[in-house]
């Protein structure tokens, strides 16, 4: 395997850019009626994990019951912080909703790290992972919000993902990646099956299904492979750097996020707008250089080298 894709750090930095495109075109696909049912959204999501036992041939090995309750329930978990995040994502105007993500979550995965983990940073620069911190919390500061909406559904996201991250990681020490992730892609796809012993939450997904157009069911599966490919690779960000660290990086997601919709409100106002002027758009520019120069104290840190596999 080529270096570069040892370093958890630079793998991190592609998953979240990856995922921060994939965000942006969700948030254009639950503004249309055909596509804006969250429970359908993640009952695919968490359906289309099932191709993980496509890894299997290349070095899957049964862990002990321990390791494999861990990373089941890692990849339970996984599904109801997604659920969460993207109902956020549905309320809210994306460049900020999810901004909000950038301050909590991985203040989450660290507190939980703390109780889990020996290293809970990894041995990363503590000055740049509080600066990626203090960057997602400046895009939240950047305009008004309404915390009796978003805020409880931030902190049920947020909280989800980071118990979730920290899980994958103790998975991840304690036996290979491929069979790790094998095991959270059952128990992703279990959440989804779980998803279908709710009558209305059936009759939702099967109306849903069928009313949208073909063209949509392209472009949404097209941006679950997108999605997907940054996922897995957050995953592999995981097993081989700190879960706080890779998830404050997630910033950087946030800031293409940012610029993103700030392009499509400018260009293709047909397909999602929001406003972006004086404050907002100063502070929002702040928020993403904060979030870059966390990434170059943590870069200079050396956080992200091989680890356990």
């Amino acid at each position: 395997m080529p270096s570069f894709l040892n370093n958890g750090i630079f793998v991190a930095i592609i998953a979240h850019g990856l995922i921060g495109l994939s965000l942006v075109w969700d948030k254009i696909l639950l503004e249309r009626p055909e596509t804006q049912d969250v429970i359908n959204y993640t009952f695919w999501l968490g359906a289309m994990s099932a191709l993980g036992v496509f890894l299997i041939p290349f070095g899957f090995r049964l862990p002990g019951l321990r390791v494999f309750a861990i990373a089941f329930t890692a990849g339970a978990v996984q599904l109801a912080a997604n659920y969460f995040y993207y109902d956020t994502l549905k309320l809210g105007e994306a460049s900020q909703t999810l901004a909000i993500m950038g301050g909590f979550s991985p203040l989450f995965t660290y507190l939980i790290a703390l109780a889990l983990l020996k290293e809970p940073l990894g041995g990363g620069s503590i000055a740049g992972f509080a600066l990626m911190v203090a960057g997602g919390f400046f895009m939240f500061l950047s305009e008004p919000v309404n915390l009796k909406v978003i805020l409880p559904l931030t902190l049920a996201a947020a909280s989800t993902f980071g118990f979730s991250s920290v899980l994958q990681k103790v998975a991840f020490d304690e036996t290979n990646f491929v069979s790790a992730y094998v095991i959270f892609t059952f128990g992703t796809f279990a959440g989804a099956l779980f998803l279908l012993l709710r009558r209305r939450w059936r009759e939702e997904i099967s109306r849903t299904s069928e009313q949208a157009s073909p063209r949509s069911k392209e472009l949404y599966f097209l941006n679950r492979f997108i999605s997907g490919v940054g996922s897995f690779l957050i995953f592999f960000a995981i097993s081989r750097a700190s879960p706080a660290i890779v998830d404050a990086i997630s910033g950087l997601r946030y800031a293409i996020i940012f610029a993103g919709v700030y392009y499509i409100s400018r260009f293709h106002p047909q397909w999602l707008k929001e406003e972006y002027s004086g404050w907002t758009l100063i502070a929002k520019s702040v928020g993403t250089l904060l979030v870059i120069a966390g990434l170059v104290l943590v870069g200079l840190g050396g956080q992200g080298a091989p680890g356990p596999s």
